[in-house]
């Protein structure tokens, strides 16, 4: 029996979110390589960040704080593992460098005239981990909330001239 298409093997640890955003693709890819912008948009609604270092490149790391509106804090730490600019950024992201449920995320951007589409593909280790990180962590909504954050930054930045 012959099939059409393709699953991925790992669909079911997947999560995938995109965004078309009206801003050029080369601003969208710097929005997430320079610490000066990710502190600006990075995280879902209410939430701010702190970064403790920064170091774009592959092999390099981002270790940071979210602060919740709650007053919580979440430490994160985001290691770069791929990088191919202004196309593509894979990176390992989890709670500290030897985080075991640590998951795997790839973002392409995709010039649309002067738009850009983004998407964001994340593999977690199990169904589990990424149904957990859905349902305790509201991933799914987070990660919305978080390209909604990155659309209003780069919106801003076109609506001041490319002033970046």
């Amino acid at each position: 029996m012959q099939t059409t298409g393709r699953v991925a093997p790992t669909a079911d640890r997947e999560i995938v979110l995109s965004r078309v955003i009206d801003a050029p693709r080369e601003l969208v890819f710097e929005a997430f390589t320079e610490v000066r912008h990710l502190s600006r948009w990075w995280g879902p609604t209410g939430f701010t960040t702190t970064t403790r270092s920064f170091e774009f490149r592959v092999g390099g790391e981002w270790e940071f704080v979210m602060h919740g509106p709650d007053g919580t804090d979440y430490p994160e730490w985001i290691a770069w593992t791929e990088i191919e600019p202004p196309a593509r950024i894979a990176l390992r992201h989890g709670e500290h460098r030897d985080d075991p449920d640590a998951f795997e995320s790839v973002l392409t951007f995709t010039a649309d005239g002067e738009k850009t589409r983004i998407e964001m593909l994340t593999v977690f280790a199990t169904t589990a981990l990424r149904d957990a990180a859905i349902e305790k962590h509201g991933a799914i909504e987070g990660g919305r909330q978080t390209l909604v954050s990155l659309a209003g930054y780069v919106g801003e930045l076109v609506r001041d001239g490319g002033q970046h």
